[in-house]
């Protein structure tokens, strides 16, 4: 989470390549995609259809096998039946749907390095609160939104990834972090004014060099800056991670910064109301914390 004010930086006029090679020159490297990651990409190039295949590919990797299974037993997929393995989950939402989640298990359990552990942990725990709250936010609006859980969680968790690069690369990054007080990180303005860049316009590039689909690699990049989107599904998913900012917050008992100033725009895209946002918050919520707490 991020104490966050809006863009005003000129970055977001340049051209993806002026942008990239600004983050190189500054010693920046994005994340390699693991194994598991380019196997699965494989299979959806060359079309697999046998889906054994499929799962042995994701079997590769026990934690995120792990870590798939707890994510498909979220309210968000309540309508399947209990899903006794791989195979199962993937004849029921697809191997797009199992990809996308696949990718977001894959950049949180173990592609970047853990020099700042204690910071580390804290800052996926967010990122991983984020996408679960997203997720269950885009099951519950997705006839208003059309944007599937998968993709909620996939974002949820890209979301933020510029974050934990930031601060391999310029260790005072978070120095001003209070873990005791759950404090909140940067603005925007002052990553600008500090590395030329800020963690959205960084968690963009590693998104796209994972092969992100565009609309969700677009709305990382202005996840903060929704009056700057104008493609009604980038729209709506940064609505999704703004709504699930919110929450996180609540359940934690802090502030949301950006809440004040974006709150309408986010209640009218996802076809919400001022009366009803409160039930739907508390819907929410409970959901959250049967999820957290199984």
């Amino acid at each position: 989470m991020q104490n966050m004010t809006p863009h005003t930086h000129e970055s977001m006029d340049l051209t993806d390549a002026q942008l990239f090679k600004g983050l190189t020159e500054r010693g920046l490297k994005l994340p390699p995609q693991p194994r598991v990651v380019e196997d699965l990409q494989k299979c959806r190039l060359r079309k697999e259809k046998d889906l054994r295949v499929v799962a042995r590919v994701i079997s590769q990797d026990a934690g995120i096998v792990a870590l798939l299974f707890r994510a498909v037993q979220s309210s968000a997929y309540h309508e399947y039946p209990p899903f006794r393995s791989i195979e199962d989950i993937i004849h029921a939402i697809g191997i797009d749907r199992v990809f996308n989640l696949v990718q977001a298990i894959a950049l949180a359990t173990g592609t970047m390095s853990r020099a700042q552990r204690k910071t580390y942990e804290h800052f996926w725990a967010n990122s991983t609160a984020v996408a679960q709250l997203a997720m269950l936010v885009a099951k519950d609006r997705v006839t208003v939104c059309n944007v599937f859980p998968d993709e909620a969680y996939l974002a949820g968790i890209f979301h933020d990834c510029g974050i934990p690069l930031l601060m391999e690369r310029f260790p005072a990054y978070c120095r001003k972090l209070d873990l005791d007080r759950q404090e909140l990180w940067f603005s925007i303005s002052e990553e600008d004014q500090c590395y030329q860049t800020d963690h959205s316009v960084v968690g963009y590039f590693v998104a796209k060099h994972w092969k992100l689909p565009t609309f969700i690699c677009n709305a990382i990049r202005f996840h903060h800056d929704l009056e700057r989107v104008s493609e009604h599904n980038e729209r709506s998913l940064v609505a999704i991670l703004q709504m699930a900012i919110k929450l996180h917050c609540l359940s934690l008992h802090v502030v949301h910064q950006e809440w004040p100033d974006t709150r309408k725009l986010v209640l009218d895209e996802l076809g919400l109301s001022e009366a009803s946002f409160p039930e739907f918050s508390d819907e929410i919520l409970e959901r959250y914390n049967a999820l957290t707490a199984a």
